[in-house]
């Protein structure tokens, strides 16, 4: 009978552990909420709570994307040059088709918003096809591209921001509905589609497999080549929306955006439980390592954190979370 309940205690003590292990994000994400709801009266009002959605969707769309190409195996760090590019093109082709007269400011900035997405999806295509034709790592294709897009749009923007855009466009990055600024409405469908694709389809579980073991997919008849390319395609179409958002904020295209987006959208893909290593991860993960970086980015800014040890605070989280992942999988391994 003694034995029976220390077997029912020691079981009741591995189930609470792993919980705890599972949800720890979780759980200090509730901590720093309860600690700002004292420190600062403003935190917990639904307007800087709604702030908080606004600041994150600009890099979370790309993250989850991101998750995809990271639990593939691979990662790209061009895609804050494709954010930047975006911009520029949008304002350039507006301001070229209006200028010429073949058609309305309001209705060409739809025109640039449609290239700005083929030139995405052009150079997801090429970094995946590099890669995978010539058995390159993706982190040092994209790294040459992040410098060869941003030199693009420097030299097609001629160094200017590019302000040729009309007053409409202003609302996709800055305006509402239902008092809900809509870029947080967009970082919600991202994340949903994304969900959706990686938990309940073929494609999904296809990009698990080659992350977790290339050849062993192969094997199993799923194109490896194909699916890291077409991750590699995704992560670009969200820099591109993501791009579209900047611009329609601030209302022009400039070389100089995006710069350093790479480490937020990898930093919360991380933190949120996605291995370098490819073949885990979650998408839901992702998506509270965002608004863990969000609400404490913005209680560093509330209580006045300097800037420069903001930067450390979030280089120290990702090495943990790094170090926690390495751990676990060892333990695994072992």
């Amino acid at each position: 009978m003694k034995s029976t309940t220390l077997e029912v205690n020691k079981g009741s003590r591995i189930d609470i552990r792993k919980g705890l292990n599972k949800y720890v994000l979780e759980l200090i994400l509730l901590v720093i909420v309860i600690a700002m709801a004292f420190a600062s009266p403003g935190f917990l009002t639904s307007e800087n709570l709604l702030n908080i959605l606004r600041n994150i969707a600009l890099q979370g769309c790309i993250a989850f994307g991101m998750t995809m190409v990271i639990i593939a195996g691979e990662i790209d760090l061009s895609i804050g040059s494709t954010v930047a590019l975006t911009g520029v093109i949008i304002g350039l082709t507006t301001g070229w088709l209006s200028s010429s007269g073949m058609m309305p400011m309001e209705q060409a900035v739809v025109v640039g918003i449609v290239l700005s997405f083929v030139v995405a999806g052009l150079i997801g295509l090429f970094n995946g096809w590099i890669m995978t034709r010539y058995k390159m790592p993706s982190f040092i294709v994209t790294l040459a591209m992040l410098n060869v897009i941003y030199g693009l749009a420097a030299v097609v923007s001629k160094g200017f921001p590019v302000t040729t855009l009309p007053s409409w466009y202003n609302e996709l990055g800055s305006g509402e509905f239902l008092s809900v600024p809509i870029p947080a409405i967009l970082l919600l469908l991202v994340f949903a589609v994304v969900y959706i694709v990686m938990n309940y389809t073929k494609f999904g579980r296809s990009v698990y497999a080659v992350g977790g073991n290339p050849e062993s997919a192969r094997l199993s008849g799923i194109h490896v080549s194909r699916v890291k390319i077409i991750c590699m395609i995704v992560v670009q179409l969200c820099s591109a929306l993501s791009g579209v958002l900047v611009s329609s904020q601030v209302m022009s295209g400039s070389f100089s955006f995006g710069k350093g987006w790479e480490m937020m959208a990898i930093s919360s893909v991380i933190i949120g439980g996605t291995s370098l290593m490819g073949g885990i991860g979650k998408v839901r993960g992702t998506f509270i390592g965002l608004i863990f970086l969000g609400v404490l980015i913005n209680a560093m800014t509330l209580l006045n954190v300097n800037e420069y040890v903001q930067y450390i605070v979030r280089g120290l989280l990702i090495l943990v979370a790094v170090l926690i992942a390495s751990i676990q999988y060892m333990k695994k391994k072992g």
